[in-house]
């Protein structure tokens, strides 16, 4: 199913929080979703790597790099290392690189643009904390859902065998 979430707004409208973030899609996965693990970083990737080294299984890495488009957070390595521990997607709230290669990927990327400089590594960021990003908040543990259409967040994993099935 492509357009996933109008049908989980559509049965499940009080459980779930709309990211009116307007995000461009770069993986080769969409729809994708899973438990949110969240990371902020300003500029600084060190702590990316870190989480994508872990098992990723049913996990989607949320990364506020508070919008900042000058440095890429993701790049071909780190996706091709979250592919590898099973990563279901990463969503960034600022800038990637690598775009062709990532568009191959099995793997569901947003993110809010394209930036061709890598980051500085000075270890920088925290991991697991409640995230606001356009006045919405991500917290960990809590889960998404994303396709074409956006991203949504629920509190608990929505039942996906509840939507019709036909196109």
């Amino acid at each position: 199913m492509k357009d996933l979430l109008p049908d989980l707004c559509d049965y499940y409208p009080q459980d779930i929080r709309f990211l009116p973030l307007t995000l461009l899609d770069y993986g080769c996965h969409t729809p994708f979703g899973g438990q949110i693990v969240t990371l902020r970083c300003f500029e600084d990737n060190s702590l990316v790597r870190d989480i994508l080294s872990t098992a990723g299984d049913g996990k989607v890495l949320f990364i506020d790099g508070h919008g900042s488009c000058r440095r890429a957070l993701l790049g071909d390595q780190l996706a091709l290392l979250a592919v590898k521990n099973n990563w279901q997607g990463i969503i960034v709230n600022g800038a990637i690189r690598d775009v062709a290669t990532l568009a191959q990927l099995p793997l569901g990327v947003k993110a809010l643009a394209a930036c061709p400089i890598k980051t500085d590594k000075r270890q920088m960021g925290e991991i697991n904390v409640v995230l606001n990003i356009a006045e919405t908040l991500i917290y960990p543990n809590d889960y998404l859902y994303a396709d074409l259409n956006g991203v949504i967040l629920a509190s608990a994993a929505l039942d996906l065998n509840v939507l019709k099935t036909e196109p």
